[in-house]
């Protein structure tokens, strides 16, 4: 099966799946090595800089994909994909760091390989391909970026300026495991 085509208002033949939410999320991406540089080299500040992009170009993507009526395939399938990216690979640097608790980072990789190994069963006994985010796995989901970027202010700014995230790192746990039993409940249901 070849590309899918669609014809724009001026005739021409334009590829469908480049449009710009789906470069948004292309770009998500192709930051997670930037960032992970950053980190290594304890560039803390573009760490922030790079991780903030990255999550405005989140909340556009898709913002701009279900405004302009531009929701393809491609991006219902790389949007997640970009996202786990992001968040597996900052948890796994801010807990070798020590920026984030051991535990926390175990808890938040289960659960996201719950969900894969979920909708791998789903899709291998009914072929369904798409299952949709709960609100609990979205609220779940934004507690871990809230986190990290709270995390990276911190380490730029002087510690004693913003409280120690202790309570945040207990929201995330908290959702993330909610969220998890919620995902195994509705594949089980």
């Amino acid at each position: 099966m070849g590309p899918e085509f669609a014809v724009s208002d001026s005739g021409e033949m334009t590829l469908k799946h480049f449009n710009i939410p789906n470069s948004l999320t292309t770009l998500r991406i192709i930051l997670v090595p930037v960032f992970v540089s950053a980190l290594v080299y304890r560039k803390y500040d573009y760490a922030l800089y790079v991780f903030i992009v990255a999550a405005v170009t989140d909340f556009f993507d898709g913002l701009i994909a279900r405004a302009r009526n531009q929701q393809t395939a491609l991006g219902k399938f790389l949007d997640p994909v970009a996202d786990k990216f992001l968040l597996v690979t900052s948890f796994v640097l801010f807990a070798v760091y020590g920026l984030v608790p051991k535990w926390l980072t175990i808890t938040v990789i289960s659960r996201d390989i719950i969900i894969v190994t979920g909708w791998l069963i789903l899709y291998l006994t009914s072929h369904r391909t798409r299952v949709e985010p709960s609100l609990l796995g979205k609220l779940a989901n934004a507690s871990q970026l809230v986190l990290l970027v709270y995390i990276l202010l911190r380490v730029n700014l002087d510690r004693d300026i913003l409280p120690a995230p202790e309570p945040l790192i207990i929201v995330t746990a908290v959702l993330t495991v909610l969220s998890g039993v919620h995902y195994i409940y509705r594949g089980l249901a």
